[in-house]
């Protein structure tokens, strides 16, 4: 039986690694182009919604961005205050950890609303019988807008 040196094993098995992600890659590509023609087909059960407007309505995303705007004017404080004290190198990974705690902050923040905007089209989407439900923005023709009938489950 042939010896293999650590740098040949891992070679090979980077190898049958790669081979097997771009299996499953070409399975998936090869499979999602028949259920797109599956769902154009039945276009009567696709909805479409503005997502981003959705957000933006949602009666919780005014507080969230206000809390955000909050977080960041302290960080913006906090910076200003600890880097009279620090060099470049240490201002710019101060700064760094300040940028990571912020989308920290509101991916939290508005996680919440999304949930919340999320629960709303499902529901509209299974009162009206809508299968799928995608962003306006992907779509270039076709399917039922419920934006509107959305927001008004918000209130």
């Amino acid at each position: 039986m042939m010896k293999l040196e650590k740098r040949q094993i891992r070679m090979i098995s980077l190898a049958i690694v790669a081979f097997f992600v771009l299996s499953v890659v070409g399975i998936a590509m090869s499979q999602s182009g028949s259920v797109s023609h599956a769902a154009a087909a039945g276009s009567g059960s696709v909805g479409v919604v503005n997502y981003d407007m959705l957000v933006s309505q949602h009666p919780d995303y005014t507080v969230a961005q206000k809390s955000f705007e909050d977080e960041v004017a302290l960080a913006k404080k906090d910076f200003d205050a600890k880097a009279a004290t620090m060099n470049d190198k240490e201002k710019q990974d101060y700064y760094m950890q300040i940028q990571e705690r912020l989308q920290l902050k509101k991916a939290s923040l508005l996680g919440s609303v999304n949930d919340k905007v999320t629960a709303a089209v499902k529901a509209v989407a299974d009162a009206k019988g809508l299968a799928i439900v995608i962003d306006k923005g992907n779509v270039v023709y076709g399917g039922q807008d419920i934006t509107d009938e959305v927001i008004k489950k918000f209130k």
